[in-house]
């Protein structure tokens, strides 16, 4: 079993993975983020994996087409390797039909992104104490190329 928690972070924002590796180092040490912009690059991640895989993934809503978050969600759910793995919906939207939207499609969570740096850290926090804390998840995802 790998030491870290690792949690895929499917975003185009090219600063956030900066923003999650800093504030995750007192609100969620163990965590270890790997991100992607796009969801054919968050497909080729997880199909060339050499070891263990992401416990979690946060998934953007709003990608740069051509394909959105919940058509890589789609994917995840219907891929009987990543079909149980947790996504959290990470986004900017506030919108009752995103929400409704990524629960129907299978998500495990919908929350919107935290404004301040502060606000990033509680966040994480919370995060922690739910994904690597309280619940139990099913093993991690292993492939042995």
């Amino acid at each position: 079993m790998p030491s870290k928690f690792r949690v895929l972070v499917v975003d185009d924002d090219s600063t956030l993975l900066g923003i999650l590796n800093q504030a995750s180092q007192t609100s969620f040490p163990e965590a270890a983020f790997t991100q992607v912009a796009n969801v054919s690059q968050a497909k080729t991640f997880l199909n060339t994996l050499d070891g263990y895989g992401p416990r979690l993934v946060l998934l953007d809503i709003n990608l740069k087409a051509p394909e959105s978050g919940l058509d890589f969600l789609s994917y995840l759910r219907l891929d009987k390797q990543n079909s149980l793995l947790p996504v959290v919906m990470l986004t900017v939207s506030e919108a009752a039909s995103d929400v409704r939207q990524a629960y129907e499609w299978g998500a495990n969570s919908f929350s919107v992104k935290p404004f301040s740096y502060s606000d990033w850290q509680s966040y994480l926090k919370g995060l922690r104490n739910y994904w690597f804390e309280t619940v139990t998840l099913p093993a991690a995802v292993y492939t042995k190329k």
